[in-house]
């Protein structure tokens, strides 16, 4: 099955559900300038094709004691597609590991830590990064202070219509 172009209220949809996954399918319509049903429709095919992966509420880290963040530049034995495979299937399992990025550059992998604090850290990148299959060396650099996160992505690109 073939994926339909999205049209300006496809993008309307998906900018909205984005914004507040928690919309009443009134208000959705509503904001979106469609019926119910047609809206709704709209809405699965937008899942069913994989749009929309998921609603998520967003947490405040401090009150859930994650707020301690480190990012960790790793550097492999070896680039070769065995080490990588081995790599990146062993760090998807652990879920202090928030993003595991492979990057072009001096250093082969960039991840994003969030945990409880120094300590728990430290027992992460001693216990758990540091015998990843392939790393030869690590670099670690503590957040001091978040100024931006956003989960969003920005779609005002993607469609042009005027109001």
């Amino acid at each position: 099955m073939s994926e339909k172009a999205l049209d300006r209220f496809d993008w309307l949809i998906l900018e909205a559900v984005q914004e507040n996954g928690r919309l009443s399918l009134a208000d959705l319509s509503d904001r979106v300038g469609l019926s119910k049903t047609p809206c709704q429709m709209r809405l699965k095919r937008l899942e069913r094709e994989g749009y929309i992966t998921g609603y998520h509420a967003r947490l405040n880290t401090r009150k859930v004691r994650q707020n301690y963040v480190v990012f960790i530049e790793v550097k492999l034995e070896s680039t070769s597609r065995r080490h990588l495979d081995d790599f990146n299937r062993v760090v998807k399992k652990n879920d202090a590991i928030q993003s595991c990025h492979m990057l072009a550059g001096g250093f082969d992998y960039l991840l994003k830590v969030r945990c409880r604090n120094m300590e728990e850290y430290r027992s992460i990148l001693t216990d758990f990064i540091n015998d990843l299959p392939g790393v030869r060396q690590t670099s670690s650099f503590p957040v001091m202070e978040e100024v931006k996160r956003i989960s969003s992505v920005n779609l005002k690109n993607n469609f042009h219509y005027k109001d």
